[in-house]
């Protein structure tokens, strides 16, 4: 439960690091700036990892949650990184990170209670 706990953490500290990188920011300014896009990438690289070495206990416990879309990501950025389409990871970073943001917290705070 405690290396649940801790990569919970990595997980939210990661995606924090996603959103800001992309907030007020366009896809081209993203792609003109290297260390900005690589900032993306890791992040995002970080957060399919630290999903992935979630127990499975804690995984099924909260399936609503989604926990395979981060780890399917963090796939494609580490195998095909050559054809990664900034876009899609802005508009995932925008639209889709918040929620699974808001349901990760849940589970860590759901975790500190019990």
């Amino acid at each position: 439960m405690q290396r649940d706990v801790l990569l919970l953490g990595e997980i939210l500290e990661a995606a924090e690091r996603i959103l800001t990188v992309v907030e007020g920011r366009s896809v081209d300014d993203i792609a003109e700036d290297d260390l900005r896009r690589d900032a993306l990438l890791w992040n995002f690289t970080v957060l399919g990892e630290a999903t992935s070495q979630l127990s499975e206990a804690l995984r099924a416990a909260h399936d609503d949650v989604g926990w395979q879309r981060p780890v399917q990501l963090r796939n494609r950025i580490v195998h095909g990184y050559w054809s990664i389409d900034l876009e899609i990871l802005v508009s995932t970073a925008r639209n889709d990170l918040p929620g699974f943001v808001r349901a990760a917290r849940q589970v860590l705070d759901g975790i500190g209670r019990a």
